[in-house]
């Protein structure tokens, strides 16, 4: 008798660690190629794996596999990070020094975290409704949310920050990680989400309410305005915006946006050019009932957010931050009530 199909996941993502720690002990296979090659025929074994898990299976969605093999990727973070918060050691050392060194940094730590615990679960509970026939859309929205926000701050981040004079050819194994949340956002858009059943009269009669009798939907708007305020402000500050109070902002509030690595940077610009204009369509939605659109863009974004603030703050409180960049801790409250508006 087999195991259920997200158990065996769960015990084949469970091997990478294992992986890491031999090839931190093999110096011929730590050489920068070696390393991206070795990198993809691991991913492309995993995969062969996976396949057998299903094999008895009739019919498997093609989005397992990619749930699957990014649940073997999660623990590969998770073990960054515990090493490079001191937890443990003798895992990850051969590929911060020959694949990727950015992944030392504050950043990349807490974007670790997000990737070994929160992305672990999420794919680990897809798999479960996946074979279960239960509706998995709406957990898939919020993966690739928060995905291709990780996506579009770390690969940038690294290309023009400190790091980017010393790109190794492991960087490049990020580029299928880049398009493959793209085309499962893209396979579950085109998807009809379940709706529930509601009667016309009913629907009718709270689409007729004006936005001042819908309490709710009144102070997530307020929120929103709030929130686009306080992105366009901090686009500014992060494009050098000479006013003095941009000036003070980033000198006595928030000098993690001047960080070197410059993923703050990148971020505060993803911000104000992507996610500004979303708030604006979302505040839109909530003034006019009936934007079917509404359900699925607001859980692909909720992922973006809760991701790209999970970094932002952890990383400019973490350790492996500097102590001039971090945020100063009597200012530590009104300046991250701002960022959890986002």
């Amino acid at each position: 008798m087999r195991p259920p199909v997200e158990v065996s996941v769960l015990i084949v993502s469970l091997l990478a660690p294992g992986v890491l720690y031999t090839i931190n002990n093999i110096p011929a296979l730590q050489e920068p190629l070696p390393i991206l090659g070795l990198g993809m025929f691991i991913l492309g074994f995993v995969l062969f794996l996976l396949r057998l898990t299903v094999s008895n299976q009739t019919k498997v969605d093609p989005l397992f596999y990619v749930f699957a093999e990014f649940s073997f990727t999660c623990m590969v973070g998770l073990t960054n990070a515990l090493e490079q918060d001191g937890f443990i050691s003798g895992f990850m050392g051969f590929y911060l020094k020959k694949g990727e060194p950015h992944l030392s940094t504050a950043y990349a730590v807490m974007m670790s975290y997000w990737d070994g615990i929160v992305h672990f679960i999420l794919f680990l509970t897809i798999i479960h409704r996946m074979f279960r026939g239960k509706s998995y859309r709406s957990l898939g929205l919020l993966w690739a949310g928060s995905s291709i926000a990780n996506q579009i701050v770390l690969i940038p981040g690294v290309v023009i920050g400190k790091y980017g004079s010393n790109i190794r050819p492991g960087f490049w194994r990020n580029v299928p990680f880049f398009l493959a949340p793209f085309w499962v956002a893209s396979v579950l858009f085109s998807r009809p989400r379940e709706m529930p059943v509601v009667t016309a009269d009913k629907i009718s009669a709270e689409q007729k309410k004006g936005l001042l009798f819908r309490p709710v939907d009144l102070l997530l708007s307020l929120m929103l305005l709030g929130a686009m305020a306080f992105s366009i402000f901090r686009g500014f500050v992060v494009l050098d915006c000479p006013l003095d109070t941009c000036f003070t902002y980033i000198y006595q509030y928030e000098p993690y946006l001047k960080d070197p690595v410059v993923f703050p940077r990148v971020m505060m610009l993803v911000y104000l050019f992507y996610a500004m204009p979303l708030m604006a369509f979302f505040t839109y939605g909530l003034r006019t009932p009936g934007c079917s659109w509404m359900l699925d863009w607001t859980i692909f974004f909720a992922g973006a957010m809760a991701q790209s603030q999970w970094c932002h703050i952890g990383a400019s409180q973490h350790s492996r931050t500097p102590y001039t960049y971090r945020v100063p801790a009597d200012k530590w409250w009104p300046t991250n009530k701002g960022k959890k508006e986002n």
